[in-house]
């Protein structure tokens, strides 16, 4: 997005839909969760058309984890309270496009650490040769160019594509981190950036994204649309997966127009309890948001409303503190949001629906709140 004029505007929690109504202790522990790691990357430069200033996220952090280790407990009026006397809600104003929310969860997939006949799809580790043009927290933002390349006696070149991956370009590297059954269940987990595997022991293992080979996401939902094979109405994740599984054949041509290809890694030890977003951040379901980096700290809260999507939660309205804990190579724009939902077959039927309009309300340190921010020419 490349809007004109993008200007953050403040207003009072009053103006925030169904602020008051809102889980705020929940809301609380996932902030809490990712300020440990926003303090472990230390401060960054503020960037040209983003939303507050990272050095006073990190100052705000410090406090709630100083709050946190007082052993208190926190109450949900107490966390409303810290949110209301640290921060003030802003309202994106003069973008050129609306704003969406959709959604991402983490799959449970059959595997095998060893192929057989049953599974025979290698999932890769990131290899030695893969080498970051940007910080992984900035490849959704940058992903219009190669954001990884691969090192060679000749400098950096652009890395394998998918197809030339699937073709043996990794083959005999000793790279292979786990075997699927099925390539479009390697296809997809690639797309959701993490996985479960179930192994045929009844072990369940955690792997996460390790980098990518560098190339822009293409939707290749989007693709089918355009050559008249699926209606927009008709498009959601169940059905894209439904259209591929059909026919392997027909399959193949299609995933391999989206380049990008991911790489994994096995979580262990305390690392494995959820699965995690940017900078080894726990993700936490319904309040976890993959944002635009060219806009939002990682770490910042914001206030999500979307009266349309009504699937979500209980209640049918969804209008929640959440945080921005992760990146996403489709996730672009000043009002782009993706909900991670959970992890499983419900949470999937759930993210695999969610495309719905929406509204992100930064929430921005106290004491920058006086001050109309407007930038012009966006990122």
């Amino acid at each position: 997005m490349t809007p004109s004029s993008i200007s953050f505007e403040p207003i009072s929690f009053d103006d925030l839909p169904g602020w008051r109504d809102d889980d705020h202790l929940a809301a609380w522990n996932a902030f809490l969760v990712s300020c440990g790691q926003v303090l472990k990357a230390g401060p960054k430069d503020a960037k040209p058309g983003s939303a507050g200033s990272p050095q006073e996220l990190l100052d705000i952090c410090a406090r709630a984890m100083a709050i946190a280790k007082s052993k208190a407990p926190q109450t949900p009026e107490g966390a409303r309270t810290f949110f209301e006397a640290h921060f003030q809600p802003h309202r994106v104003t003069g973008s050129d496009h609306p704003g969406l929310l959709t959604g991402y969860y983490e799959p449970v997939i059959k595997g095998s650490r060893t192929p057989d006949e049953v599974f025979k799809v290698p999932i890769y580790r990131r290899p030695p040769d893969l080498v970051n043009m940007v910080p992984e927290s900035e490849r959704g933002a940058k992903s219009a160019a190669l954001t990884h390349k691969r090192k060679t006696s000749r400098g950096l070149e652009p890395y394998f594509t998918r197809t030339e991956i699937e073709e043996g370009g990794l083959s005999g590297l000793g790279l292979e981190l786990m075997y699927l059954k099925d390539a479009v269940d390697a296809f997809f987990m690639q797309v959701q950036g993490s996985g479960r595997i179930e192994l045929p022991n009844g072990e369940k293992v955690r792997i996460t994204y390790d980098g990518k080979n560098g190339y822009p996401y293409t939707s290749i939902g989007r693709v089918l649309i355009d050559d008249g094979h699926l209606t927009a109405d008709e498009m959601s994740l169940k059905t894209l997966k439904k259209w591929l599984k059909a026919d392997k054949d027909r399959a193949k041509p299609v995933m391999r127009k989206n380049h990008s290809y991911v790489f994994f890694r096995e979580l262990t030890g305390e690392e494995a309890k959820a699965p995690i977003g940017v900078n080894n951040i726990p993700l936490q379901p319904l309040r976890s948001l993959a944002v635009d980096t060219s806009y939002y700290s990682i770490g910042t809260p914001i206030y999500v409303d979307a009266p349309q999507l009504m699937h979500a939660t209980p209640s049918g309205h969804f209008h929640r503190l959440m945080v921005a804990h992760d990146v996403g190579s489709a996730i672009k724009g000043s009002e782009r949001g993706d909900i991670y939902f959970g992890s499983g077959d419900k949470a999937g039927r759930l993210a695999g629906i969610t495309k719905h309009p929406g509204h992100l309300y930064a929430l921005l340190p106290i004491d920058r709140s006086h001050a109309h921010r407007t930038v012009s020419g966006g990122p």
